[in-house]
């Protein structure tokens, strides 16, 4: 094969070859994919792969350990033959062992040499047939270390296990062991590390072998139970907040708990609360649409007929008698108030209520024309009476404030007529009272009705849901409310032992002196 040119090499290698930032752009999207990878398994074979590789890494931690106490007990072995044969080359009189005696000896205890230090004085009972050259030194008798120093052994003879596993085809070693009660008597061998090596390595799969078979059956009783307590039920649950977002309405898409008492039953039952309220407000927002279609068509119809007796009213200035001329007036601002609360409805309905239009104004005056609007005071039936000075003003838009005390003061009424028709003989009574304090004003209606059911108390300022009388929608409160808070006040309800009580507070604006 040609060579290729010289200026078609470059300084790292051929024309062609990636550059560095190209290899490291790509060991990051290999990167990247193995965690792509990772993440899109599901749950059974994530629980799977966890659940073998932590079986498999405690098998590992029993292994290495025992592969090194195997290689103990093997050279201890050794040791004891050694001593025996030892012991009989020590009984042959006049101490001289024949050869062929000796290299029985030797094989027997498959070892090189014996050496034995008894009474202070070490001596060589078994000789090698030729000079060996010693590679390693291992002392097997027992030492106080102490608990790290105990650890720390533990470790070094993993280490020398490893070495036997690395290095033992070519090593010969020189292992030292205790001999009887005396600690200054020993017995030291010479061996060929190639037997150890053969043991251990036949051992250790022996072993590796057990532990996969242990690992797997544990791995799968492991992943049947976690599978069966967890991983199960939460598929159910998954598939089942699938299902339920496919068609929240339908009831039957609910998940029936399975009546468990942990975590996961918990979770079950939270669910299912979930799902429940979800599928009722996805049922209310469709009653609601068409409520608002319907209310939108009447306010239309509603606004014309309005607007022809807004032209009619407007004759009745012209007419000289003295009781028209008293009440025209008020007749004809409640037609205009009426007209502006049909173009506010539909605002509402379409979330755009219109901002306050603040003025400086007195409250007196305002109040009075609510309770002129709704007959008060009745006598004999409901009394009224109001504590208002009459040089209090307050900063606040007029027509938004007339329609909160209008629905408070309208809603006080009408809970009293329905005592009234229940026959109560006492009449009835409804306050209204404000004071300033600073820059804020407070405004209180109280009246010694029924009070608010306990019911209503939870959703009181929430369309539709907070209705304080049988067949009420509670869409007058939840708009005061709001029409309060876009002047940065607040609405609430106090608590009263009798009636109810109602209590504005709205601040002036920044620019108000």
């Amino acid at each position: 094969m040609n060579e290729a040119p010289l200026d078609q090499r470059t300084k790292n290698g051929f024309v062609g070859q990636p550059s560095v930032g190209e290899r490291a752009r790509s060991v990051s999207r290999m990167l990247d994919a193995s965690r792509r990878g990772w993440l899109s398994l599901g749950l059974p074979a994530k629980l799977l792969l966890l659940t073998s590789g932590f079986v498999m890494l405690a098998e590992v931690l029993i292994f290495v350990p025992s592969v090194a106490n195997y290689r103990i007990a093997w050279l201890s072995d050794r040791l004891t033959a050694a001593q025996v044969a030892s012991l009989a080359a020590e009984a042959v009189p006049g101490g001289d062992v024949p050869p062929k005696v000796r290299a029985e000896l030797l094989r027997t205890a498959q070892v090189k040499a014996v050496a034995v230090r008894r009474d202070g004085r070490r001596r060589v009972v078994l000789p090698a047939d030729e000079p060996m050259a010693i590679d390693a030194h291992y002392d097997l008798r027992p030492r106080d270390e102490g608990f790290l120093g105990g650890i720390s052994l533990r470790l070094a003879l993993i280490g020398d296990a490893f070495a036997t596993f690395i290095y033992g085809d070519t090593r010969t070693i020189r292992v030292i062991g205790p001999v009887g009660d005396n600690p200054e008597d020993f017995i030291e061998i010479v061996i060929p590390e190639v037997p150890l090596k053969k043991v251990m390595v036949r051992y250790g799969l022996n072993i590796l072998g057990l532990s996969i078979m242990i690992s797997l059956i544990t791995a799968a009783l492991v992943y049947l139970a976690l599978s069966y307590l967890l991983v199960q039920p939460m598929m159910r649950i998954t598939r089942n907040m699938v299902r339920f977002s496919q068609n929240p309405e339908d009831p039957e898409r609910i998940i029936a708990p399975s009546g468990r008492h942990d975590e996961i039953g918990t979770a079950e039952r939270e669910l299912a609360r979930m799902q429940r309220e979800l599928s009722q407000l996805f049922l209310q927002k469709n009653r609601l649409a068409q409520l608002g279609l319907a209310v939108s068509k009447i306010n239309h119809d509603l606004r014309n007929m309005l607007a022809n007796a807004q032209l009619i009213s407007d004759r009745l200035t012209d007419i000289p008698d003295a009781t028209v001329q008293r009440f025209a007036p008020k007749l004809i601002a409640s037609l205009d108030r009426a007209i502006n609360f049909c173009n506010d409805s539909l605002k509402f309905g379409r979330a755009e209520e219109a901002a306050p239009r603040r003025e400086l104004m007195r409250l007196r005056p305002m109040v009075d024309e609510v309770a002129d609007g709704l007959g008060l005071p009745r006598e004999g039936v409901i009394e009224w009476s109001v504590d208002i000075e009459d040089t209090l003003r307050i900063d606040a838009d007029r027509e938004h404030l007339f329609r909160v005390l209008s629905n408070l003061v309208r809603n006080a009424v009408q809970a009293l007529e329905g005592l009234e028709a229940e026959g109560r003989s006492s009449p009835g009574h409804v306050s209204v009272r404000a004071w300033r304090e600073g820059r804020r004003v407070s405004l209180e209606v109280r009246d010694n009705g029924p009070g608010v059911p306990p019911k209503a108390r939870e959703n009181l300022f929430r369309a539709f849901q907070g209705g304080m009388r049988k067949g009420g929608t509670g869409l007058g409160l939840a708009i005061a409310a709001e029409l309060i808070a876009a002047h940065g006040g607040r609405l609430q309800l106090l608590e009263t032992d009798r009636g109810a009580a109602f209590l504005i507070e709205l601040p002036d604006r920044s620019t108000v002196a």
